[in-house]
C-alpha cells in the first residue's frame, strides 16, 4: 500500500500494473498461495486418517476451505483502502461513480479522490493545494478552476491584444510558497488611502473603517492590467484584547465606483479564507489570504472595511470610537489596534487599448450589417475568447447562479465605451455564438 503513487487517482488496472511490476509482492502472494496448497494438503491427509480409524463412516469426511479471493477482489479492496479508510471508518469504493459506500451509512470515510492523470483533456499534474483538482494540463488545453479544457485556437492571437499569460505564472506548490515567503517578485505597489486609519497608529476599530489599495492604473498606466494572487495584513493588538478583526473585501476589476465592484466570499463556493499567523514575541499577526491560480482576480482598487466581532459592554455602547486614542485608559486600551503593513500581492500583464479598441469597431460594423459575420469571423473568435479568458476570472458563484459580467467592466473603463456600444458588442458576440457556431449561449450578471 505504502508503494502506490498517491499524487494521482488510482484505477483497477493501474493498481493491478503496479502489483505486476512490484517482485517483492508477487513473490510473498506466491508464498501465501504455497502455503494454503499445504494446508489444503495436510486437512486432506487428516480426513483420509480419521476415516482410516474409523468403523462407523459411511461417507467419506467433506473438507472445505474459504474460497481464494480472485486478483480483482484483491484489487478492489486495495482501492477501498487508498479513497474510503478515513476517520476510523472505512468503506467500499465505486470505480463507476468515483464514490464511496461508507460502512455505517455515513460519508465520514471517504477520503479527498484524486485527479486523474492522463492524455488530452485529463489532467498533466493534480494541484498540490487540492489533489481532487488539476495543477497542469496537457499541450492544447489550459486550466480554468481546476479542470483541463480545449484551448481557442484564437488564444495565441489574442495575447497581441491583451496578455493574460506571464513568467510569474508558477504551479499552485510554487505559488503557495511564494505567498506564504511574501516574494519580493509578487509585490504590487499599490497607493493606501484612508480618512479614518493611518498605518502603523492605534484606533479604534469597533465601528466600521475603512481604507482601500488603488492603482488608478487606468490614468497613469493604461497599457497595463493586473492581477492579485494574494494580500497580507499585519495587525498588531493591545494585550489581553477580547478583539477578534472581520474583513470585508471589494475589488473593483477595471476601476470605476464602489458600487461597480464585487464582494469577496470568503469560505463559499471553494473560495479560500483568511489565514491567521501569530509573530513569535509579539502581539502582532500576519492575516494572510491566498487566492493562488485558481482564483486569482483583474483589480484596480482594493476597498477593504474592518471591523471587530467583539461584545462591547453597555457602558461602551454610545461612545462614538473616533477621535485619538487614550493608550493610559485601561478601559479602553484593550480593544486598540494598529495595522503596521498591508500589501497586495500579483502582477501586471500588456494591455493594448488601442488595438483592441479596434477590434471592437469592427464588430460593431459586423453587428449593424448581419452578413459580414462571415467575413469577420477571425475577429468575433477573438473578441469571443478574449471575453471568455476575462469572465473566467469573476468571483466565484452559487451553483445554477450566472458569473459576473468583468469583460463589459473593461470596455467601459479601459476602452471607454458608452452603454449602448457595450451592448451592442456582447448582442454581436451573442448572436455570433449562438447563430453561427451553433454554441449554448452563457447568461452573466451585469456588475459596471
Amino acid at each position: 500500500m505504502r508503494r502506490l503513487p498517491s499524487s494521482h487517482f488510482l484505477s483497477i488496472g493501474a493498481i493491478h500494473q503496479h502489483w505486476g511490476n512490484d517482485w517483492e509482492l508477487q513473490s510473498r502472494y506466491k508464498l501465501l498461495q504455497n502455503s494454503l496448497d499445504v494446508q489444503r494438503q495436510k486437512m486432506q491427509h487428516t480426513a483420509r486418517k480419521l476415516f482410516s480409524l474409523s468403523l462407523r463412516c459411511k461417507h467419506n469426511p467433506n473438507h472445505q476451505l474459504p474460497r481464494e479471493r480472485t486478483i480483482q477482489q484483491w484489487l478492489a479492496r486495495v482501492q477501498s483502502l487508498l479513497y474510503c479508510n478515513e476517520n476510523g471508518f472505512w468503506g467500499t469504493f465505486l470505480e463507476s461513480q468515483r464514490n464511496c459506500v461508507c460502512h455505517g451509512g455515513s460519508m465520514l470515510c471517504q477520503r479527498p479522490i484524486p485527479c486523474i492523470i492522463g492524455g488530452n483533456q485529463s489532467c498533466a499534474m493534480c494541484s498540490m493545494a487540492n489533489i481532487s483538482l488539476c495543477g497542469s494540463c496537457n499541450k492544447g488545453y489550459k486550466l480554468y478552476r481546476g479542470r483541463c479544457e480545449a484551448q481557442n485556437v484564437d488564444s495565441e492571437r489574442s495575447e497581441q491584444f491583451m496578455s493574460l499569460e506571464t513568467e510569474l505564472d508558477f504551479q499552485d506548490q510554487e505559488l503557495r510558497y511564494l505567498l506564504q515567503k511574501m516574494d519580493s517578485r509578487l509585490h504590487v505597489h499599490t497607493t493606501f488611502i484612508s480618512n479614518e486609519i493611518r498605518l502603523d497608529t492605534y484606533f479604534d476599530p469597533r465601528w466600521r473603517k475603512r481604507m482601500s489599495l488603488t492603482l488608478k492604473s487606468n490614468k497613469n498606466r493604461v497599457e497595463f492590467i493586473h492581477m492579485v494572487i494574494g494580500m497580507s495584513m499585519r495587525i498588531c493588538q493591545a494585550r489581553n484584547t477580547t478583539l477578534d478583526p472581520s474583513f470585508f473585501v471589494y475589488v473593483n476589476p477595471f476601476s470605476g465606483s464602489h458600487s461597480e465592484g464585487w464582494s469577496m466570499p470568503f469560505g463559499e463556493h471553494g473560495y479560500p479564507r483568511w489565514e491567521k499567523t501569530r509573530l513569535q514575541n509579539s502581539q502582532c499577526y500576519n492575516w494572510t489570504l491566498l487566492l493562488g491560480n485558481r482564483w486569482k482576480t483583474f483589480f484596480e482598487t482594493v476597498h477593504i472595511y474592518l471591523r471587530s466581532r467583539t461584545r462591547l459592554p453597555s457602558l461602551l455602547r454610545n461612545d462614538t470610537g473616533q477621535g485619538p486614542v487614550d493608550l493610559s485608559d485601561p478601559t479602553k486600551r484593550q480593544f486598540y489596534v494598529k495595522i503596521s503593513e498591508i500589501q497586495l500581492y500579483g502582477y501586471s500583464l500588456r494591455f493594448n487599448p488601442d488595438l483592441l479598441r479596434s477590434a471592437v469597431q469592427q464588430v460593431n460594423q459586423s453587428y449593424s450589417q448581419v452578413g459580414q459575420f462571415y467575413s469577420s469571423s477571425s475577429v468575433m473568435l477573438l473578441m469571443l475568447d478574449i471575453r471568455e479568458r476575462i469572465n473566467r476570472l469573476a468571483p466565484p458563484t452559487a451553483p445554477g447562479k450566472p458569473q459576473l459580467d468583468l469583460f463589459s467592466c473593461m470596455l467601459k473603463h479601459r476602452l471607454k465605451l458608452t452603454n449602448s456600444e457595450i451592448i451592442r458588442v456582447n448582442h454581436a458576440l451573442d448572436l455570433y455564438n449562438t447563430e453561427i457556431l451553433k454554441q449554448p449561449d452563457h447568461m452573466t450578471v451585469k456588475l459596471c
